[in-house]
């Protein structure tokens, strides 16, 4: 498919739109093989920190926070070209990697202590784009701040996990 970029160096809505939501649902459904089938075999069985929310609830917040994201990288690619909107969009897709790795170190290889090291890796990729996402425009920026929020959660669960099932 050959994407035309027009004289102004935006690319089309409809290409940007795919930019924005392709990546985001590749990283989710990536994400979901690799958790959904262990958490009845494996993860039910682990011992879980305080303030462990019902499986039921994570579906919903990662529906919302991939929402999110899709807004955010959406917002960067519309903006201006520029090397700070390059480096915004780069970390994205760092952080967004880091992301779906996450699913396939916890769960898939069962093991609390590579999805630590992991999303302390994932959480400083966050916060980098966070920053980036903010001074290109605000409410990119802002689209992060609640999936960063909920990451840094994730993080003190996957290390109580961890430090409970040595």
């Amino acid at each position: 498919m050959n994407i035309a970029v027009r004289r102004d160096g935006f690319l089309p809505r409809p290409a940007r739109l795919l930019l924005a939501t392709g990546p985001v649902a590749l990283a989710g459904a990536l994400g979901s093989l690799a958790t959904l089938p262990n958490i009845p075999a494996w993860y039910s069985g682990l011992a879980k920190p305080p303030w462990t929310p019902p499986n039921g609830a994570f579906g919903p917040a990662w529906t919302v926070l991939y929402g999110l994201m899709a807004v955010s990288i959406f917002r960067l690619l519309s903006a201006a070209e520029s090397g700070a909107r390059r480096k915004a969009v780069v970390l994205f897709f760092v952080q967004l990697a880091l992301n779906g790795l996450w699913s396939w170190s916890f769960f898939a290889a069962h093991s609390p202590a590579a999805g630590l090291v992991n999303i302390l890796l994932l959480d400083m990729a966050i916060m980098f784009a966070t920053a980036a996402a903010a001074r290109i425009d605000r409410l990119a920026g802002a689209c992060l701040v609640p999936y960063l929020a909920w990451v840094l959660f994730a993080t003190y669960l996957n290390a109580g996990i961890w430090w409970l099932n040595r």
